[in-house]
Protein backbone atom coordinates (compact mmCIF):
# COMPACT_ATOMS: atom_id res chain seq x y z
CA UNK A 1 0.00 0.00 0.00
CA UNK A 2 1.13 3.55 -0.74
CA UNK A 3 2.69 5.12 2.37
CA UNK A 4 0.74 8.36 1.93
CA UNK A 5 -2.52 6.41 1.94
CA UNK A 6 -1.43 4.48 5.04
CA UNK A 7 -0.72 7.69 6.93
CA UNK A 8 -4.29 8.87 6.32
CA UNK A 9 -5.79 5.64 7.70
CA UNK A 10 -6.98 5.91 11.29
CA UNK A 11 -4.56 3.68 13.16
CA UNK A 12 -4.99 2.47 16.73
CA UNK A 13 -2.11 1.56 18.99
CA UNK A 14 -3.56 -1.15 21.22
CA UNK A 15 -1.86 -1.15 24.62
CA UNK A 16 -2.39 -1.87 28.29
CA UNK A 17 -4.89 -4.69 28.45
CA UNK A 18 -5.51 -6.85 31.49
CA UNK A 19 -2.54 -9.24 31.57
CA UNK A 20 0.30 -9.39 34.10
CA UNK A 21 2.34 -7.38 31.59
CA UNK A 22 -0.03 -4.39 31.48
CA UNK A 23 2.48 -1.78 32.68
CA UNK A 24 5.14 -2.89 30.20
CA UNK A 25 2.55 -2.81 27.43
CA UNK A 26 1.60 0.77 28.28
CA UNK A 27 5.25 1.77 27.99
CA UNK A 28 5.61 -0.04 24.67
CA UNK A 29 2.39 1.45 23.34
CA UNK A 30 3.26 5.02 24.24
CA UNK A 31 6.68 4.68 22.59
CA UNK A 32 5.03 3.33 19.41
CA UNK A 33 2.41 6.10 19.51
CA UNK A 34 5.09 8.78 19.68
CA UNK A 35 7.07 7.19 16.84
CA UNK A 36 4.07 6.96 14.51
CA UNK A 37 3.05 10.55 15.22
CA UNK A 38 6.60 11.67 14.41
CA UNK A 39 6.19 9.99 11.01
CA UNK A 40 2.90 11.75 10.30
CA UNK A 41 0.43 8.90 10.90
CA UNK A 42 -3.16 9.45 12.01
CA UNK A 43 -2.99 7.51 15.24
CA UNK A 44 -4.92 7.03 18.49
CA UNK A 45 -3.98 5.25 21.70
CA UNK A 46 -6.51 2.68 22.90
CA UNK A 47 -6.28 0.87 26.23
CA UNK A 48 -7.58 -2.59 25.37
CA UNK A 49 -10.34 -3.31 27.87
CA UNK A 50 -13.43 -5.58 27.71
CA UNK A 51 -15.14 -2.99 25.46
CA UNK A 52 -12.35 -3.02 22.86
CA UNK A 53 -14.59 -4.09 19.98
CA UNK A 54 -17.07 -1.29 20.66
CA UNK A 55 -14.29 1.29 20.99
CA UNK A 56 -12.72 0.28 17.68
CA UNK A 57 -16.11 0.61 15.96
CA UNK A 58 -16.83 3.97 17.60
CA UNK A 59 -13.43 5.37 16.63
CA UNK A 60 -13.72 3.93 13.09
CA UNK A 61 -10.29 2.32 13.32
CA UNK A 62 -8.88 1.12 9.98
CA UNK A 63 -5.53 -0.32 11.11
CA UNK A 64 -4.20 -1.66 14.43
CA UNK A 65 -0.68 -1.69 15.81
CA UNK A 66 -0.75 -4.30 18.57
CA UNK A 67 1.50 -3.35 21.48
CA UNK A 68 -0.17 -5.71 23.94
CA UNK A 69 2.00 -8.15 25.89
CA UNK A 70 0.67 -11.41 27.31
CA UNK A 71 -2.93 -12.46 27.81
CA UNK A 72 -5.56 -11.95 25.12
CA UNK A 73 -3.39 -9.45 23.26
CA UNK A 74 -0.73 -12.00 22.44
CA UNK A 75 -2.51 -15.37 22.44
CA UNK A 76 -4.56 -14.93 19.28
CA UNK A 77 -7.76 -13.62 20.88
CA UNK A 78 -7.39 -9.96 19.88
CA UNK A 79 -6.07 -11.07 16.50
CA UNK A 80 -9.23 -13.14 15.98
CA UNK A 81 -11.44 -10.23 16.88
CA UNK A 82 -9.62 -7.96 14.44
CA UNK A 83 -9.94 -10.60 11.71
CA UNK A 84 -13.71 -10.70 12.21
CA UNK A 85 -13.83 -6.89 12.11
CA UNK A 86 -11.68 -6.86 8.94
CA UNK A 87 -9.14 -4.55 10.58
CA UNK A 88 -5.55 -5.23 9.44
CA UNK A 89 -3.13 -5.61 12.34
CA UNK A 90 0.58 -5.93 13.02
CA UNK A 91 2.43 -9.10 13.91
CA UNK A 92 1.54 -12.76 13.69
CA UNK A 93 -1.87 -14.20 12.94
CA UNK A 94 -4.28 -16.09 15.18
CA UNK A 95 -2.71 -19.55 15.11
CA UNK A 96 0.93 -18.43 15.24
CA UNK A 97 0.15 -16.12 18.16
CA UNK A 98 -1.63 -18.87 20.08
CA UNK A 99 1.14 -21.41 19.44
CA UNK A 100 3.93 -19.05 20.44
CA UNK A 101 2.14 -18.05 23.64
CA UNK A 102 1.62 -21.68 24.66
CA UNK A 103 5.06 -23.04 25.59
CA UNK A 104 3.83 -26.62 25.57
CA UNK A 105 2.42 -26.36 22.04
CA UNK A 106 5.41 -24.50 20.65
CA UNK A 107 7.88 -27.01 22.13
CA UNK A 108 6.01 -29.86 20.47
CA UNK A 109 6.18 -28.10 17.11
CA UNK A 110 9.88 -27.31 17.54
CA UNK A 111 10.61 -30.96 18.32
CA UNK A 112 8.59 -32.10 15.30
CA UNK A 113 10.61 -29.72 13.12
CA UNK A 114 13.92 -30.93 14.60
CA UNK A 115 14.62 -27.70 16.48
CA UNK A 116 16.46 -28.51 19.76
CA UNK A 117 14.76 -27.43 23.00
CA UNK A 118 15.57 -28.13 26.67
CA UNK A 119 14.02 -31.30 28.10
CA UNK A 120 10.80 -30.52 29.93
CA UNK A 121 7.74 -31.83 31.72
CA UNK A 122 4.30 -30.24 31.67
CA UNK A 123 2.34 -30.22 34.94
CA UNK A 124 -1.39 -29.54 34.89
CA UNK A 125 -3.29 -28.09 37.80
CA UNK A 126 -5.63 -31.03 38.27
CA UNK A 127 -2.64 -33.42 38.28
CA UNK A 128 -0.79 -31.29 40.82
CA UNK A 129 -3.73 -31.45 43.23
CA UNK A 130 -3.82 -35.26 43.40
CA UNK A 131 -2.27 -37.15 46.31
CA UNK A 132 -0.27 -39.33 43.94
CA UNK A 133 1.51 -36.38 42.28
CA UNK A 134 5.33 -36.51 42.17
CA UNK A 135 7.88 -34.12 40.72
CA UNK A 136 9.77 -36.72 38.70
CA UNK A 137 10.99 -35.33 35.41
CA UNK A 138 13.62 -37.69 34.02
CA UNK A 139 16.31 -35.01 34.13
CA UNK A 140 18.46 -33.66 36.95
CA UNK A 141 18.06 -30.51 38.99
CA UNK A 142 18.34 -27.54 38.69
CA UNK A 143 15.12 -26.86 36.82
CA UNK A 144 13.41 -23.81 35.39
CA UNK A 145 9.76 -23.52 36.43
CA UNK A 146 7.56 -21.25 34.33
CA UNK A 147 3.88 -20.68 33.52
CA UNK A 148 2.98 -22.24 30.17
CA UNK A 149 1.19 -19.15 28.89
CA UNK A 150 2.93 -16.02 30.16
CA UNK A 151 5.72 -13.86 28.78
CA UNK A 152 8.37 -11.40 30.01
CA UNK A 153 9.65 -14.07 32.43
CA UNK A 154 6.56 -13.55 34.61
CA UNK A 155 6.41 -16.29 37.26
CA UNK A 156 9.72 -17.88 36.19
CA UNK A 157 12.04 -19.40 38.80
CA UNK A 158 15.22 -21.47 38.80
CA UNK A 159 14.97 -24.18 41.47
CA UNK A 160 17.63 -26.46 42.91
CA UNK A 161 15.61 -28.71 45.20
CA UNK A 162 12.34 -30.68 45.09
CA UNK A 163 10.93 -28.56 47.90
CA UNK A 164 11.67 -25.31 46.04
CA UNK A 165 10.28 -26.82 42.84
CA UNK A 166 6.98 -27.72 44.49
CA UNK A 167 6.60 -24.17 45.83
CA UNK A 168 7.52 -22.64 42.46
CA UNK A 169 5.03 -24.82 40.58
CA UNK A 170 2.28 -23.84 43.01
CA UNK A 171 3.08 -20.14 42.53
CA UNK A 172 3.20 -20.51 38.74
CA UNK A 173 -0.39 -21.80 38.70
CA UNK A 174 -1.44 -18.25 39.56
CA UNK A 175 -0.86 -17.49 35.86
CA UNK A 176 -2.63 -20.44 34.26
CA UNK A 177 -3.60 -24.11 34.42
CA UNK A 178 -0.34 -25.54 33.08
CA UNK A 179 3.26 -25.17 34.21
CA UNK A 180 6.48 -26.05 32.40
CA UNK A 181 9.33 -27.68 34.32
CA UNK A 182 12.33 -27.31 32.07
CA UNK A 183 15.89 -28.59 32.29
CA UNK A 184 18.19 -25.74 33.29
CA UNK A 185 20.92 -25.22 30.72
CA UNK A 186 23.87 -23.13 31.77
CA UNK A 187 25.00 -20.99 28.89
CA UNK A 188 24.76 -17.71 27.07
CA UNK A 189 21.36 -16.08 26.77
CA UNK A 190 21.06 -14.83 23.21
CA UNK A 191 18.08 -13.13 21.60
CA UNK A 192 17.71 -12.95 17.82
CA UNK A 193 15.38 -10.46 16.14
CA UNK A 194 13.40 -11.43 13.05
CA UNK A 195 11.87 -8.63 11.00
CA UNK A 196 9.63 -9.46 8.07
CA UNK A 197 11.02 -12.98 7.74
CA UNK A 198 14.73 -12.27 8.01
CA UNK A 199 17.16 -12.08 10.94
CA UNK A 200 18.43 -8.55 11.55
CA UNK A 201 20.87 -9.36 14.35
CA UNK A 202 21.00 -10.37 17.97
CA UNK A 203 21.99 -9.47 21.49
CA UNK A 204 23.60 -11.39 24.31
CA UNK A 205 22.13 -10.55 27.70
CA UNK A 206 24.21 -10.82 30.85
CA UNK A 207 22.11 -10.19 33.92
CA UNK A 208 23.54 -9.28 37.32
CA UNK A 209 20.71 -11.39 38.75
CA UNK A 210 20.46 -15.18 38.59
CA UNK A 211 18.87 -15.05 35.14
CA UNK A 212 17.19 -12.62 32.75
CA UNK A 213 14.10 -12.25 34.94
CA UNK A 214 11.19 -9.80 34.72
CA UNK A 215 13.07 -7.49 37.10
CA UNK A 216 16.27 -7.74 35.06
CA UNK A 217 14.38 -7.03 31.84
CA UNK A 218 12.66 -3.87 32.97
CA UNK A 219 15.02 -2.33 35.50
CA UNK A 220 17.75 -0.25 33.84
CA UNK A 221 21.26 -1.11 35.00
CA UNK A 222 20.64 -4.72 36.02
CA UNK A 223 21.59 -6.23 32.67
CA UNK A 224 24.51 -5.82 30.29
CA UNK A 225 23.61 -6.01 26.60
CA UNK A 226 26.28 -7.15 24.13
CA UNK A 227 25.47 -6.26 20.53
CA UNK A 228 26.34 -8.20 18.47
CA UNK A 229 26.54 -11.26 20.76
CA UNK A 230 30.05 -12.30 21.78
CA UNK A 231 29.97 -15.33 19.50
CA UNK A 232 32.17 -16.43 16.64
CA UNK A 233 30.66 -15.75 13.22
CA UNK A 234 29.77 -19.39 12.58
CA UNK A 235 27.89 -19.78 15.87
CA UNK A 236 26.08 -16.47 15.34
CA UNK A 237 24.95 -17.59 11.88
CA UNK A 238 23.74 -20.88 13.35
CA UNK A 239 21.84 -18.96 16.05
CA UNK A 240 20.19 -16.76 13.45
CA UNK A 241 19.26 -19.81 11.39
CA UNK A 242 17.78 -21.53 14.46
CA UNK A 243 15.77 -18.42 15.30
CA UNK A 244 14.41 -18.10 11.77
CA UNK A 245 13.51 -21.80 11.75
CA UNK A 246 11.56 -21.38 15.01
CA UNK A 247 9.82 -18.25 13.68
CA UNK A 248 8.78 -20.09 10.53
CA UNK A 249 7.84 -23.32 12.31
CA UNK A 250 5.10 -21.46 14.19
CA UNK A 251 4.03 -19.50 11.10
CA UNK A 252 4.98 -16.11 12.55
CA UNK A 253 5.07 -12.82 10.67
CA UNK A 254 6.08 -9.23 11.28
CA UNK A 255 8.63 -8.73 14.06
CA UNK A 256 9.52 -11.46 16.54
CA UNK A 257 12.29 -12.00 19.06
CA UNK A 258 13.52 -15.54 19.53
CA UNK A 259 15.09 -16.50 22.87
CA UNK A 260 17.96 -18.98 22.75
CA UNK A 261 20.44 -20.59 25.15
CA UNK A 262 23.88 -21.53 23.81
CA UNK A 263 25.83 -23.88 26.04
CA UNK A 264 29.62 -24.23 26.42
CA UNK A 265 29.72 -26.79 23.59
CA UNK A 266 27.96 -24.27 21.32
CA UNK A 267 24.77 -26.32 21.24
CA UNK A 268 21.82 -24.03 20.53
CA UNK A 269 18.49 -24.51 22.32
CA UNK A 270 15.34 -22.57 21.47
CA UNK A 271 13.35 -21.37 24.47
CA UNK A 272 10.49 -19.43 22.92
CA UNK A 273 9.34 -17.03 20.21
CA UNK A 274 7.95 -13.68 21.28
CA UNK A 275 5.39 -12.54 18.71
CA UNK A 276 4.98 -9.05 20.21
CA UNK A 277 8.42 -8.05 21.47
CA UNK A 278 8.70 -5.21 23.95
CA UNK A 279 9.11 -1.72 22.50
CA UNK A 280 10.25 0.08 25.66
CA UNK A 281 13.51 1.95 26.25
CA UNK A 282 15.08 -1.23 27.67
CA UNK A 283 13.57 -3.65 25.12
CA UNK A 284 15.78 -5.84 22.99
CA UNK A 285 14.16 -5.57 19.55
CA UNK A 286 14.76 -1.80 19.29
CA UNK A 287 18.36 -2.26 20.50
CA UNK A 288 19.04 -4.92 17.86
CA UNK A 289 17.33 -2.87 15.14
CA UNK A 290 19.38 0.21 16.03
CA UNK A 291 22.59 -1.81 15.68
CA UNK A 292 21.35 -2.89 12.24
CA UNK A 293 20.88 0.75 11.24
CA UNK A 294 17.11 0.89 11.80
CA UNK A 295 16.09 3.67 14.19
CA UNK A 296 13.01 3.33 16.38
CA UNK A 297 10.50 5.25 14.20
CA UNK A 298 11.70 3.34 11.12
CA UNK A 299 11.33 0.03 12.96
CA UNK A 300 7.77 0.88 14.00
CA UNK A 301 6.92 1.93 10.45
CA UNK A 302 8.36 -1.29 8.96
CA UNK A 303 6.26 -3.37 11.36
CA UNK A 304 3.13 -1.39 10.45
CA UNK A 305 3.78 -1.60 6.69
CA UNK A 306 3.93 -5.40 6.85
CA UNK A 307 0.39 -5.51 8.24
CA UNK A 308 -1.17 -4.23 5.01
CA UNK A 309 0.97 -6.16 2.50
Amino acid sequence: MDKKKMKKMKTAVLMGGQSAEREVSLRSGNAVLKALRSRGYTVKAIDAGPDLCAVLKKEKIELAFIALHGGHGENGAVQGMLEIMAVPYTGSGILASALAMDKEASKKIFLYQGIPVPACRIVRQQEFRTKSFTLKTGFKLPWVVKPATEGSSVGVEIVRSYDAAGKAVKKAFAYGRAVVIEQYIKGREVQIAILNDRPIGGVEVRSSLEFYSFEAKYTPGLTEYIIPPALDSRTLKKAEAAALAAHRALGCSGATRVDLIIDDQKNIFTLEVNTIPGMTETSLLPKIAAAAGIDFPALVEKILEESVV
